[in-house]
């Protein structure tokens, strides 16, 4: 038998048992190489299908920020970090290493890094000189679609269970490892995610499925090898076949609140200055200057404990505590991204902070020993302190508007 036979035999074999397949569309070929994430044997198939098949172009399942994170071994720069807080990102920014903790851990029981195979196909690709095409949408759209495509309740479920994964050692048999090792353990997740929320499969799977088809299809070259998740391939598979091009503007845009949240977020401090107001009125300055100290010291005291809680620079406490009573009536910014930014410019984390951030996410003890993790319970712990303070300051000035109406 000739090289050549071997070599459709062999491509005939891989593609009969579900790894590998292979899309013929207008005179081009197409190879969807599918693999787990945490799989030494993907990262094995990766490299024997790219140097066998020596394709014009391999296209890989990650954008430029994850590339970036995985091929230097760092999470994030610190210009990142303040870009993020800029944004209002941060909460989007723990889910993302929440969930990448989880799958690190498992990955490392599992004896490979999770995205190895990933960065194996750009290894081999720069090895034999063929482009590189990050297919991926950005991680921080994908999540900021997702964050937005469920409702409150369901936020507080989706936390629910990304806690106990982060907290849940994955303590799994060797027949669980054996299965683990031949399925993309992350699309599985989110599967499981999706039968929950439908609305969140539509934005983690379905609209990946259509963009990373889309970009495929719009990389140069007649031979491409494209490695993606497992999980992607079907979506993806047809609609290659079909040549079917996504509305690119329609899923990588960020819906917008609704009219009845923005409505929410206004109407509370509008409620609260209207009743300052009417107590000037009504009772006189003074008694609208002592309800005035009420809401500034209902804010102030929980948020400024709530960073020193966790163990925020002096500077930190201090904005936190007098941005708070400001900050709650305004639904633009909260308190929380004001005591953040500040403990990111007092105490910038450290090189290895980054490095660790996935153990320490994972060990509520190494929190407070980490300066990154430390930015983060100041955020959560701020928020607290300042939600805690806007209805209990809120209620207070309500109910002496209603006794001096009354009285």
């Amino acid at each position: 038998m000739s090289q050549e036979d071997q070599a459709e035999e062999i491509g005939r074999a891989e593609e009969d048992s579900g790894d590998v397949h292979r899309v013929e569309i207008a005179g081009r070929e197409i190879w969807l190489v599918g693999t787990a994430h945490v799989s030494r044997r993907s990262v094995d198939l990766v490299r024997e299908i790219i140097e066998r098949e020596k394709p014009d172009a391999v296209c890989i399942e990650l954008d430029e920020g994850r590339y970036e994170a995985l091929s230097q071994e760092k999470k994030f720069a610190e210009q990142d970090l303040r870009e993020v807080l800029q944004n209002k990102q941060l909460a989007t920014l723990l889910l993302n290493l929440a969930l990448a903790s989880y799958q690190r851990r498992l990955g490392l029981k599992l004896g490979v890094a999770p995205g190895s195979e990933l960065i194996e196909a750009a290894k081999v690709a720069e090895e034999n000189g063929i482009p590189m095409v990050l297919c991926d949408r950005d991680v921080r759209i994908t999540l900021r679609r997702a964050w937005q495509s469920i409702s409150w309740w369901q936020r507080i479920r989706l936390l629910a269970e990304i806690a106990v994964g982060v907290f849940d050692s994955p303590e799994v048999s060797e027949d669980e490892l054996a299965r683990i090792r031949d399925q993309d353990v992350v699309t599985e997740v989110m599967n499981e995610l999706g039968r929950m929320m439908p609305d969140l499969k539509r934005v983690l799977i379905d609209e990946r499925d259509a963009y990373l088809a889309h970009e495929i299809l719009k990389s140069e070259g007649r031979r491409i090898v494209a490695v993606v998740g497992a999980g992607h391939i079907d979506g993806m598979k047809k609609r290659l076949e079909r040549e079917e091009l996504a509305d690119m503007d329609e899923i990588t845009s960020i819906p917008a609140n609704g009219w009845i949240w923005k409505f929410v977020g206004w109407s509370i401090p509008a409620v609260i200055v209207g009743s300052i107001v009417a107590i000037a009125i009504l009772q006189g300055p003074e008694a609208a200057g002592e309800n005035a100290m009420i809401w500034f010291l209902a804010n102030a005291i929980p948020s400024g404990l709530g960073a020193a809680i966790a163990l925020g620079h002096p500077l930190t406490i201090l904005a936190a505590a007098f941005s708070a009573p400001f900050t709650s009536l305004t639904p633009l910014i909260g308190a929380g991204y004001v005591a953040a930014f500040t403990q990111l410019w007092a105490r910038p984390p450290r090189v290895g902070d980054f490095s660790t951030i996935g153990d320490d996410l994972a060990d509520p003890r190494r929190w407070w020993q980490s300066r990154l993790m430390r930015i983060f319970l100041v955020f959560v712990l701020t928020t607290l302190g300042s939600l805690i303070g806007t209805w209990a300051g809120g209620i207070g000035v309500i109910r002496n508007l209603v006794d001096g109406a009354v009285g």
